[in-house]
């Protein structure tokens, strides 16, 4: 397979504060990636520049079936074929599940303002592929009975289903997800963790994911790369991490560091 996306030297800095270090990484078509680390590795900030979420990056460069990403807005890295969901779910809340996919498809459709008072057939054409897109797919993610309802009123796991079907909407080659389980019951995690790879392999879809439960992340991921204070220490594939000792310091040592603060916060209350 192919390199779909490469970063070379990647460097993102805030306020003199290095978040992203010369970073190295590729993912090839067709691949599930994960990218894990402890809090604060930089690893949405990474999702960010990749998807044009910063107006700058301070070194290096991304590239997406060779073409530099570098400079450009959120919505023209959509449309070369990014797409991407949050760890804080950014749903319309007042729309519809319908609509909300709707908006997604957006950046593949080509009618402007007088083609929408016009009604030209070229229109009427888009606007009934774009209706039936968002049908399937409201059926692709279990939501085909919920496209009337307003995304603020559906259950925590159909909101995340709804913003992968959003994401799936702008017909993206790669799928960014950031903690696509977050706040899931085990029965849920399990469910969606087998649509991810469902999705891939249906769709042919080339996916990335950050991921805190280290069992979705070893089951599902081809290759994972880990980020500490903002720089790589590990990639490989999940034998390959799981093993490795600077990935075990990395979690292991800021565990043991958070439980001696907590005891010494219960200390100083008993005394």
């Amino acid at each position: 397979m192919g390199i779909l996306l490469e970063t070379k030297q990647l460097v993102k800095e805030f306020g003199g504060l290095r978040a992203l270090n010369t970073i190295d990484f590729q993912i090839h078509e067709g691949m599930i990636a994960g990218l894990i680390g402890p809090n604060g590795a930089g690893k949405t900030t990474l999702f960010n520049c990749l998807t044009g979420a910063y107006d700058s990056i301070e070194g290096g460069d991304v590239l997406f079936l060779k073409t530099s990403l570098k400079g450009l807005k959120s919505h023209a890295i959509a449309h070369l074929g990014i797409s991407r969901t949050f760890q804080n779910i950014r749903l319309f809340n007042e729309m519809t599940a319908f609509e909300n996919i709707l908006v997604g498809h957006h950046c593949r459709m080509h009618a402007g303002i007088w083609g929408a008072i016009t009604r030209v057939p070229s229109t009427m054409k888009e606007e009934k592929k774009a209706f039936s897109l968002a049908q399937e797919l409201l059926e692709y993610v279990g939501l085909e009975d919920k496209g009337d309802s307003l995304a603020k009123n559906l259950p925590y796991g159909d909101q995340r289903r709804l913003e992968i079907a959003r994401a799936l909407a702008t017909e993206p080659k790669l799928l960014l997800l950031d903690e696509p389980t977050a706040g899931m019951n085990p029965q849920e995690t399990s469910e969606l963790t087998n649509f991810i790879k469902r999705i891939r392999d249906d769709k042919n879809m080339t996916i990335m994911l950050i991921e805190h439960d280290m069992r979705v992340i070893m089951r599902i991921s081809d290759r994972i790369t880990v980020l500490d204070y903002g720089q790589k220490i590990a990639e490989g594939d999940p034998d390959e991490v799981r093993k490795n000792p600077r990935v075990i310091e990395a979690y292991l040592g800021r565990m043991a560091a958070s439980i001696g603060r907590k005891q010494g916060h219960q200390e100083s209350g008993e005394a």
